[in-house]
């Protein structure tokens, strides 16, 4: 088989400013990285709370080795359904304020399958334009229609739930908070419209988990509509510093996808220690309320130095920054001058955001000092100066 395309389709990738390539991190995932040999401060990661290197992780992690071994040795439906898994989704249940949660391997798996479980022919799903690539293509695995309406646009939203009334089941899903924009879904408004037209609601909680107040629940919780959203999935390996998703429902629909789900059926399960980075994890949030204080303050400070050197953050009020900038070669190319400054803030491209939106995604954690901070700043300044 000719396999020349290869080489012709990443001769076009670096030719755009598209082409990617891994970088190596030595060592652990905090505020400052060794990243490709070199030191900087780490303004890409999702470990807003800083608890990928926390003790509690660390030891929880251990004595679940000791205790339960490494692997979990088949599917949930299997031989892999352990202890730890039913704790973890216990106390997931109590944080999101359901009655019951699942847990999956990944986002990615937790979104392609529970909307592809959910609908089929005959549906209609409703989705933000600037969904996760998770939710697009769950929509496409569902067989069902897919509506796109503009991002966080009500009005249009609206349009598509009485254009599709006739349709068996509507489900309208949305993030909470966009991970590339940093911004907040109108989510009062969307519940009333689901209401409205019979309507199920889906959020994707994976940037908000951890970081709303009361208790790290998400933004559902901090608004008050646990009793109003159908299906609430988020992560683990962001906020939380480990591994692994979930979704938090009704009884019945934790059931449901049991039975219905392809991506929870036929995995391997998650193993021990992962179970218990969860579980502790979801103790620390709720031990520690002053973790999501420091990293509002911190994402506070970095936003007011950013725009006071006149840049540009769009409507985010969160730990995700984005800093616009247009071309994908001009994007790398003031990412690569702030790493020269020792200043690691990942630069987006498409297709991960629409062609001429790249941006920086600059990302806030809560071990992050405020030296951390007005060095960052500093190069942000110098940045600027030398384009």
């Amino acid at each position: 088989m000719d396999t020349t395309f290869l080489q012709t389709e990443l001769r076009y990738l670096r030719e755009s400013g598209l082409y990617r390539s891994l970088r190596r991190i030595d060592g652990e995932q905090g505020p400052m990285l060794t990243l490709d040999g070199r030191e900087a401060i780490n303004f890409s990661s999702n470990n807003y709370l800083g608890l990928a290197d926390h003790p509690a992780l660390r030891e929880a992690a251990k004595a679940a080795i000791d205790r339960y071994g490494c692997g979990s040795g088949a599917s949930r439906l299997i031989t892999g359904n352990m202890t730890l898994h039913e704790e973890l989704e216990n106390r997931l249940a109590g944080l999101k304020g359901t009655e019951a949660a699942l847990v999956f391997n990944s986002g990615f798996q937790a979104n392609t399958g529970i909307i592809s479980a959910l609908l089929g022919e005959g549906d209609v799903v409703l989705s933000d334009s600037l969904n996760h690539a998770s939710i697009i293509d769950g929509c496409r695995l569902a067989r069902a229609k897919t509506f796109v309406y503009r991002h966080c646009d009500l009005d249009q939203l609206e349009d598509g739930l009485k254009n599709f009334s006739e349709s068996r089941r509507k489900l309208i899903v949305t993030e909470t908070l966009f991970s590339m924009d940093g911004d907040e879904a109108p989510l009062r408004e969307i519940v009333e419209l689901a209401e409205q037209y019979g309507a199920m609601v889906m959020v994707d909680e994976a940037h908000a988990t951890g970081v709303y107040e009361p208790n790290g629940a998400g933004l559902v919780a901090n608004l008050g509509l646990a009793d109003r959203v159908s299906i609430q999935m988020g992560t683990l390996g962001k906020a939380l510093g480990g591994f692994g998703a979930y979704v938090a429902g009704s009884a019945a629909l934790r059931d449901f996808l049991i039975n219905r789900c392809r991506s929870f059926i036929f995995t391997t399960s998650l193993p021990p220690a992962i179970m218990a980075m969860g579980i502790a994890a979801i103790g620390l949030i709720n031990r520690e309320p002053e973790k999501r204080k420091v990293l509002r303050t911190n994402c506070a400070r970095l936003r007011n130095g950013l725009q006071a050197l006149g840049y540009s953050l769009g409507n985010s009020r969160s730990q995700i920054l984005p800093l616009p900038v247009g071309e994908a070669a001009a994007c790398m190319d003031l990412s690569q001058r702030l790493l020269d400054c020792g200043v690691f803030a990942q630069g987006i491209r498409p297709p991960t955001v629409p062609p001429g939106t790249s941006r920086l995604r600059i990302t806030l954690m809560a071990t992050h000092t405020e030296e951390h901070i007005d060095r960052a700043l500093s190069a942000f300044e110098a940045s600027k100066e030398a384009n």
